[in-house]
C-alpha cells in the first residue's frame, strides 16, 4: 500500500495509520496500524456488514486526533442508491475510541450481521521498517465474555491491546461481531475502545499517566485549543503564510511527544510514521525554529535531554560521557538490545547543538534558572567537544561509529549511507568530519561563554572559550575552503583531504557565524544560483556533482527544515534579499502540500515540474518541515532578542504584502510585529 492513499491520525505517543476506509490491512512492511511506543498494537481492523467489505465515500480529516468515514457497502459501480450508511469516527488519544454508526435509508426493516475482524501481530516499528517481522515470543489471544484481549510476552517485556464495546457484542479469537435489526430510518451506534497497554517488570503499564485526558475528545480539543490560544497569532494579505503557519502550529500539537517515565512532559518527536519518538538533533533544531511562537518546548526539550546525557564508555550505543542522546526507542528490537536505541549516541551535531539552544532560550526567556541549573551539563557537553570528538587531534569534531552491526554510518544530519563524498563520488574513509558540525561546535563556544560570563561567575572559563572559538574559525577558513569553488567543502577526511563539493551545508556555516565576512558574498551567491537553487528551495547537493540526483535523499532532495537554516544564515551575515527569495519559494511550496511540507521533495528545477514533487517515503508530518514556517517567519521580520527587548527588521519577498504577527512572548512579554512587503510590478503589469 503506497502512502498516498493512507490516513494518519496521531497524538504524541500513539498514531494510526490506515486506508481511507477506515480499515486497516498490515503487512510486515507497510506502515499501516495502530502504533504506540514503537509497537504495532493492531495489525488488522476490518469491518464488514453482512459479510461484505464497505468503501469510501469520503472522510473527514477533523483534527490531527480525529477522523469520520462515510462508508457504504458494495462496490462503486453499484452503491449509488445504497440503503445503508456507516460512518467510522475515530479519536486517537493514548489508544483510541471509534464510534460507529449505521443508518437504514431503506423503507423496510434489515437484519445485519456486523462484524470487526481485529488482530496485532505486535511488530517492533523496527522490523516494520526493515521488512523483517521475527517475533521469539508468543503471541496469545484471550476471549472474555466483555472484551477481547489480544497480547504478546517475551520474558518481562509484554504488550497488549485490549478491545471492548459499549454495545453487546459475541467475541472471538478473529475479533468480535453485533447482530443488528434496524427499523426503516431508524439508527444505530456502537463506541468501541481500545486500550494499549506497555507492562514492564513488576507489572506495571510504562505508559501510565503519559496522557492526562486519554481518548477524550472535547479534552483533546481543548487542548489543542489552548496550544494554538498560547501560541501567536499571525494574520497577513497573502493567505498562504497563515494557513500554513496554522497548520504548522497543529502539526507541532500533534507532534508532542512524551518520554516514558519522565513525568508526562512533552518534547517534538521527529515524524510519523517511521520516527515518532525522541531525537536529540530533531528536537532541538525545531525548539530552535519554533522559540518565538512555543517557547516551552525548548525548556522540557533541554531538561529531557540534560537527563538523558552521556555518562560512560558504550561502544555499543555510540555513549561517552557529556554525548547528547541522538535517538531513544521502547519497542522490542531495543529492549532486548537487538538494536541500540535505548538510548543510542550515534549523532556529533545535537551536543553543540544543545548548547547552542540554551543560550538562544535565554536569550528569548530571560529564564536564568535554568542555565544556571543545567551548567554542569553544559560544562560537560564542552567537553565532549574537546576530549572525546576530536579522534585525529586536529580541533574538529570527527565522527567513527563504534557499532558496526546496527550503528549509524554517517552522524551528521546527512545520514543515509552515501551522502557524504569527494567530487568524483567516491566515498572517503572514516573518521569523517563534516562543515556544518565545526560551524555549530564555534557557536556553541561563543554562546557558552556568554553563558559562563554572565551567569555561571567565570570569566577565566568564558576567555578561554572565545580563544578557542577564534582559532577554530581560523583553523577552519583555512582547512575547509575549496579555492577553485570559492566554496567550503563538505567533509574532510582523516588525511585531511577535502571532499570538495558543493551543497547546501554551507549555508548552515552562515547560521553559525564561522565564516569570514569577506567569504560569506560568495556562498550567498552559490545558495541562490542555479545549481544548488531550484525555484522551490536549495538542494541539498549542486547539480552538477557526481552524486547529485533530484529525489536522492541527501544528494540533491530540498529539505525544507536545511533551507530554514540557510535563510537565517543569509540574514545573520546581511544578505536579506537571499533569504527572502529561499523563503519565498519554499512557503510556494507549501501551499502544494496544503501548508503542510513534508520532510523532502524533488530538486527538479522549478521550470520542469511546475510544482513540488514529494520524496516517495518522506515523513509527513516531521517536526521539522514543521517548524520550517514558523522559522521563516522570523526571519522575513528580522525577529532578534536585543538589549532584553524585541528587535524587529522585516525585509519580506517582492509582492509577500503585509504580515503581523501578535503577542510574540518572550523577556519582554509579549509585544507585536509588523511588516510589509515590496509590491510585484511585473504583476501590477499583467
Amino acid at each position: 500500500m503506497g502512502q498516498s492513499n493512507t490516513i494518519r491520525i496521531l497524538d504524541g505517543n500513539t498514531f494510526v495509520v490506515c486506508e481511507d476506509t477506515g480499515d486497516i490491512e498490515a503487512t510486515p512492511s507497510e506502515p499501516t496500524g495502530l502504533f504506540s511506543i514503537d509497537t504495532r498494537f493492531l495489525s488488522t481492523w476490518v469491518l464488514t456488514v453482512n459479510g461484505e467489505r464497505l468503501n469510501s465515500l469520503s472522510y473527514d480529516d477533523l483534527q490531527y486526533f480525529e477522523s469520520r468515514f462515510f462508508l457504504v457497502p458494495g462496490m462503486a459501480t453499484h452503491y449509488v442508491d445504497a440503503k445503508l450508511s456507516i460512518i467510522r469516527e475515530r479519536t486517537v488519544g493514548g489508544s483510541f475510541c471509534e464510534q460507529l454508526t449505521i443508518l437504514n435509508h431503506d423503507e423496510k426493516p434489515v437484519d445485519l450481521e456486523v462484524r470487526m475482524d481485529a488482530a496485532s501481530d505486535f511488530a517492533d516499528l523496527f522490523q516494520v521498517k526493515d521488512e523483517i517481522l521475527n517475533k521469539k515470543g508468543e503471541i496469545y489471544t484471550e476471549v472474555e465474555s466483555d472484551r477481547l484481549r489480544l497480547g504478546y510476552r517475551r520474558g518481562n517485556f509484554r504488550r497488549e491491546t485490549i478491545i471492548s464495546s459499549s454495545m453487546s457484542a459475541r467475541y472471538d479469537s478473529r475479533g468480535f461481531a453485533y447482530t443488528v435489526h434496524l427499523e426503516p430510518n431508524e439508527q444505530w451506534d456502537a463506541s468501541i475502545d481500545v486500550q494499549t497497554h506497555a507492562v514492564g517488570p513488576g507489572g506495571r503499564d510504562l505508559r501510565f499517566g503519559l496522557r492526562q485526558h486519554g481518548t477524550e475528545r472535547l479534552a483533546l480539543q481543548h487542548d489543542l485549543e489552548k496550544w494554538i490560544a498560547d501560541a501567536p497569532k499571525v494574520n497577513s494579505e497573502h493567505g498562504r503564510v497563515a494557513s500554513t503557519y496554522r497548520r504548522s502550529l497543529i502539526d507541532l500539537a500533534a507532534l508532542r511527544f512524551s518520554p516514558l517515565s519522565l513525568g508526562g512532559a512533552t518534547l517534538p518527536a521527529a515524524g510519523l510514521p517511521w520516527f515518532m519518538t525522541m531525537f536529540g538533533r530533531d528536537s532541538i533544531l525545531t525548539c530552535l525554529q519554533t522559540l518565538p511562537f512555543t517557547p516551552q518546548l525548548s525548556k522540557t526539550t533541554l531538561r529531557i535531554l540534560a537527563s538523558l546525557q552521556g555518562s560512560r564508555f558504550d561502544d555499543f550505543r555510540d555513549e561517552d560521557p557529556g554525548r547528547i542522546l541522538h535517538e531513544m526507542r521502547y519497542g522490542e528490537t531495543a529492549a532486548f538490545e537487538e538494536q541500540p536505541h535505548s538510548p543510542y549516541y550515534g549523532s556529533v551535531d545535537a551536543t553543540p547543538l544543545f548548547i547552542v539552544l540554551l543560550d538562544e532560550y535565554e536569550r528569548w526567556s530571560g529564564d536564568v534558572a535554568l542555565v544556571k541549573e543545567l551548567e554542569q551539563e553544559s560544562r560537560a557537553a564542552l567537553r565532549w567537544i574537546d576530549n572525546y570528538a576530536d579522534l585525529v587531534g586536529t580541533g574538529y569534531i570527527w565522527y567513527e561509529r563504534r557499532n558496526t552491526d546496527t550503528g549509524l554510518e554517517n552522524q551528521c544530519w546527512k545520514d543515509s549511507w552515501d551522502s557524504i563524498s569527494y567530487s568524483d563520488g567516491t566515498l572517503p574513509p572514516f573518521p569523517r568530519a563534516t562543515c556544518e558540525v565545526q560551524g555549530y561546535a564555534y557557536d556553541a563556544k561563543v554562546r557558552a561563554a556568554r553563558l559562563a560570563r554572565e551567569f555561571w561567575g567565570d570569566p577565566e572559563f568564558a576567555d578561554q572559550l572565545e580563544r578557542e572559538a577564534a582559532e577554530l574559525k581560523e583553523r577552519f577558513n583555512r582547512d575547509w575552503w575549496v579555492d577553485d569553488g570559492e566554496y567550503f567543502a563538505l567533509a574532510l577526511d582523516p588525511d585531511g583531504r577535502q571532499c570538495d563539493i558543493l551543497s547546501s551545508n554551507i549555508g548552515h556555516l552562515l547560521w553559525s557565524g564561522i565564516v569570514e565576512p569577506e567569504r560569506a558574498e560568495k556562498l550567498a551567491a552559490h545558495l541562490v544560483g542555479p545549481r544548488l537553487f531550484s525555484g522551490w528551495g536549495v538542494r541539498t547537493l549542486a547539480e552538477g556533482e557526481a552524486r547529485y540526483n533530484p529525489i536522492g535523499y541527501h544528494n540533491g532532495t530540498i529539505w525544507p527544515f536545511d533551507n530554514s537554516f540557510i535563510a537565517w544564515g543569509l540574514r545573520r551575515y546581511g544578505f536579506a534579499e537571499e533569504a527572502a527569495t529561499i523563503a519565498n519559494g519554499i512557503l510556494d511550496a507549501a501551499t502544494y502540500f496544503d501548508g503542510r511540507l513534508p520532510e523532502a521533495f524533488g530538486g527538479y528545477p522549478r521550470e520542469l515540474t511546475k510544482f513540488p514533487v514529494e520524496y516517495p517515503t518522506a515523513c509527513s508530518p516531521q517536526a521539522w518541515s514543521t517548524g520550517t514556517p514558523l522559522l521563516l517567519l522570523r526571519t522575513m521580520l528580522g525577529l532578534e532578542p536585543h538589549e532584553g527587548h524585541l528587535a524587529v527588521e522585516p525585509r519580506l519577498p517582492v509582492g509577500m504584502g503585509r504580515i503581523e504577527v501578535l503577542d510574540i512572548p518572550g523577556r519582554w512579554g509579549r509585544v507585536d510585529a509588523f511588516a510589509r512587503g515590496r509590491l510585484d510590478l511585473n504583476k501590477l503589469a499583467d
